[in-house]
């Protein structure tokens, strides 16, 4: 009943993406699970021991789980048990006792600009294939959207008039982006090819399969690794990295910050402050070899 309570509210309520929806019911489905495998009691009264989330917590750190992931799992627990509280089948909230982790400071893997400019696209399928594959790599790099971004592109979201892209971000926030000359001729393109060869079994998507059918996020990745392979020296090769690639390269060339966080579709200034740590780091490394005191 609780699980059932807490997708809706996920779907309805809080209206996150499909992806975060699995993964928090996912999260929760574990916990449950360790609680029913470590006490006999009523199930509430387990969930709402905050020594056993503790218990729970540890236990995920001994797997040697990132932090970031364990963070994951303690924002899932804050969700369904504020709900629970909210819904009236709890009198106390016990993530209020629970303290999450330092986070690890990451700093964002990106291809070089030079790489990227010098870059060779790997593809040879057919004309339709490597037509659609060149624009994705070619929108993921351009627009720094994200994958799941990108596969819910619909052919009216695209203005080619206008020279825009709307893109429905996390919790369907809108945002449009610019679609560039040499985009705008790829997109141009790529339509003429899949009207004229491709039975379309969706009407609502813009990038399709052979088949017709709308791209999966697997799909996305083995097109981007591919790519990645054939023109970088990257040991990440997933399509979050031509966005990290995209932000990393408009701070370096000049771009404001707050710019570059209204074209990632970030909430709030911090999460885009992370790639300024890859601008310091060219600005370091000029100054160690121009300066004769470095």
């Amino acid at each position: 009943m609780y699980k059932n309570t807490f997708r809706n509210y996920l779907t309805y309520e809080k209206r996150y993406s499909s992806h975060t929806i699995s993964s928090y019911c996912l999260d929760l489905e574990q916990f449950l699970d360790f609680c029913l495998t470590n006490e006999d009691d009523d199930l509430l009264n387990v969930i709402g021991n905050h020594l056993l989330i503790r218990k729970w917590l540890v236990s995920l750190m001994e797997q040697n789980l990132r932090s970031s992931s364990i963070n994951r799992k303690i924002s899932t627990l804050k969700t369904f048990f504020k709900l629970l509280k909210r819904e009236g089948y709890m009198d106390h909230n016990p993530m209020l006792k629970i303290v999450s982790p330092k986070k690890e400071k990451r700093t964002p893997s990106f291809v070089h600009q030079k790489e990227m400019e010098k870059a060779v696209f790997p593809f040879k399928g057919n004309e339709f294939e490597d037509s659609r594959d060149l624009l994705i790599i070619e929108l993921l790099y351009a627009t720094g959207i994200r994958r799941q971004e990108l596969i819910h592109i619909k052919d009216q979201d695209i203005d080619l008039i206008k020279k825009t892209i709307k893109i429905i971000g996390k919790r369907k926030k809108e945002r449009l982006v610019p679609l560039q000359a040499h985009l705008e001729r790829l997109v141009h393109d790529y339509l003429m090819l899949r009207d004229e060869h491709i039975q379309l079994e969706t009407d609502t998507c813009f990038f399709v399969t052979l088949k017709g059918q709308a791209l999966y996020p697997n799909f996305v990745y083995r097109v981007v690794k591919k790519y990645l392979t054939a023109n970088t020296t990257n040991k990440n090769k997933n399509p979050h990295v031509l966005r990290h690639s995209f932000a990393t390269h408009l701070l370096n060339n000049g771009a404001e910050l707050n710019a570059i966080k209204e074209l990632l579709g970030h909430a709030s200034l911090a999460a885009t402050q992370v790639y300024t740590h890859n601008t310091f780091e060219k600005i370091n490394s000029i100054y160690k070899q121009a300066h004769p005191r470095a």
